[in-house]
């Protein structure tokens, strides 16, 4: 089982994985090797072993059959199946063996029972490996697929013979197949959960890394920078008049040091210092920090808030981060100008819903999903940290940021924090 999990992990990691392929591989020799055992195993009972002990029927196989012709149609498919292993395509094998053997097998009963008055007896266990392999295989395709053509087998012989006798295995196939489904089920459940726990630790992995190498890159930084910043502000203190640049080097400073900020935050996340805070004022300060950018790129803020509202525990600081890291993206999303809606109330009455709407460019739908991982970002001179600190601060609030958006028809983020938290259980 194992061996099972390990390859489906790799299927969703990377769908055409080589380790993938070796262990489909493995199942489908294994699957060969029952496979040709048991049809031999039960033809010769069936046929030799099976009329001496019980002296009735005729000993070897009948005249009115495809005879060897059925067991070299049969065994003529080993070859084509070691074909496409060796191609690297053992996916295909299955439904080969499966497509072929119906086929062989419909039309072997029709030669022998048509237009005659002999009891309907034919078939093979080996019809049973189609339905219980299909856990093995793990795949819902295969199982539907060999679920519907042995029963679809049994129902288009019973149709055009007029048969009954089909009536007991296509029960019994439809009983199989609901306990294959069963274990199919836990199996896709139970590998679901162990490749989730899989991508997240990998996930925890690749942060903890980053986190290392950021808080080294962001010590390093901080120090000239700061050195740089100053001599910039004593420049242009000197000669105010001189130079229309330092203020625009200035402005660059900060926002490398607000980079830096980033790195620092995930290199080492700060501990959250929860306080009664009013969110009302927070996000005043937030709109009075971004106002200045909105009016260089003619971007108006509406904010509508269903107040009075109850203070939330909460670090006002880490909060005021976020919102304004949401709402500097907000005002980049519109180069030509329009409007942002800030609306803040009580939901369900024990969570704070603060939606940030605006008129941007929107985002693409399949890109999403990847927001907030580390360096992903839409923008063309873009970090990807913002985001993903700003989610960081919220989850460590017990929070949650959910973005809808489309392209060219804007972006809606919403933050829902909890109302009543306890205090300084962080």
């Amino acid at each position: 089982m194992n061996h099972i999990i390990k390859g489906v992990t790799e299927m969703i990691i990377s769908p055409m994985s080589p380790k993938l392929i070796t262990e489909e591989t493995k199942n489908i020799k294994f699957f060969l090797v029952l496979f040709y055992i048991f049809f031999i195993a039960y033809d010769i009972f069936n046929y030799y072993l099976m009329p001496i002990y019980t002296k009735e029927g005729e000993i070897g196989l009948s005249d009115k059959s495809l005879g060897f012709w059925y067991h070299i149609a049969i065994i003529g498919l080993l070859p084509i199946a070691i074909y496409f292993i060796k191609k690297g395509n053992p996916y295909i094998v299955k439904y080969i063996l499966l497509f072929s053997y119906a086929s062989v097998e419909t039309i072997n009963s029709f030669v022998m029972y048509f237009g005659s008055d002999q009891p309907y007896g034919s078939g093979n266990i080996v019809e049973l490996l189609f339905i219980f392999f299909s856990p093995i295989f793990v795949d819902k395709k295969y199982f539907w697929t060999a679920s519907i053509c042995m029963v679809g087998k049994y129902v288009i012989i019973g149709g055009i013979l007029q048969e009954t006798q089909v009536v007991l295995p296509v029960i019994t196939f439809f009983i199989l197949s609901v306990i294959a489904y069963f274990l199919l089920t836990r199996f896709t459940s139970y590998i679901n959960s162990l490749t989730s726990a899989h991508l997240e630790l990998r996930q925890k992995e690749k942060l903890a890394v980053i986190g290392q190498m950021a808080a080294g890159i962001g010590h390093e930084i901080r120090n000239p920078l700061s050195s740089l910043k100053g001599f910039t502000q004593l420049q242009r203190e000197r000669y105010p008049n001189t130079n229309e640049f330092y203020p625009i080097m200035i402005q660059e400073i900060d926002r490398i040091n607000s980079i830096v900020n980033d790195l620092m935050y995930l290199g080492k996340p700060r501990e959250i210092k929860f306080v009664k805070a009013n969110i009302e004022e927070i996000i005043a300060y937030t709109l009075s920090i971004t106002q200045q950018q909105a009016e260089r790129q003619g971007v108006t803020i509406e904010t509508i808030i269903a107040g009075p509202l109850s203070p939330i525990d909460c670090d006002s600081l880490q909060l005021k981060q976020v919102f304004i890291n949401l709402i500097k993206n907000a005002i980049e999303s519109m180069s030509n100008g329009g409007s942002i809606k800030v609306n803040v109330k009580v939901v369900d009455n024990n969570k704070m819903n603060i939606s940030i709407q605006d008129e941007g460019c929107g985002i693409d739908e399949e890109n999403i999903a990847s927001l907030g991982e580390p360096f992903y970002t839409t923008k063309i001179d873009g970090t990807g940290l913002g985001l993903m600190v700003s989610t960081q601060i919220i989850h460590d609030h017990d929070g949650e940021i959910t973005i809808k958006s489309s392209l060219g028809n804007g972006t809606i983020v919403n933050v829902t924090l909890p109302v009543s938290q306890i205090y300084g259980k962080k």
